[in-house]
């Protein structure tokens, strides 16, 4: 990936831009749930899973990606107390937007 360009959809992710990345409403929904869980992880309610599953989500598969979000969100906080960045050459344009921390954005 070094040196590598992104398409618009990719480049989007990593900005944060979910609207930007044209993304289908299954697939929305679902980061939407990602975005509840790393920020606010006591706000999931049993609404936003009904929403998943109406939109076609198994529960096997909320369920892994509640253990995917939780599982990053540790690696995330363990490299912030850390003090743990990327090496530049990682990230020649700098850490991602939707990476930085809330502060840094």
């Amino acid at each position: 990936m070094q040196g590598k360009s992104y398409g618009e959809v990719a480049q989007a992710l990593r900005d944060g831009d979910l609207d930007a990345a044209g993304l289908d409403q299954a697939h929305r929904l679902l980061l939407d749930f990602v975005e509840t869980i790393t920020r606010h992880a006591y706000r999931v309610t049993d609404e936003q899973v009904q929403r998943l599953r109406d939109a076609g989500w198994t529960d096997e598969q909320i369920a892994e990606a509640a253990y995917d979000a939780a599982l990053f969100n540790l690696f995330v906080r363990l490299a912030d107390t850390f003090g743990i960045e990327p090496p530049a050459v990682y990230e020649p344009d700098g850490i991602p937007a939707a990476a930085r921390p809330e502060r840094d954005r």
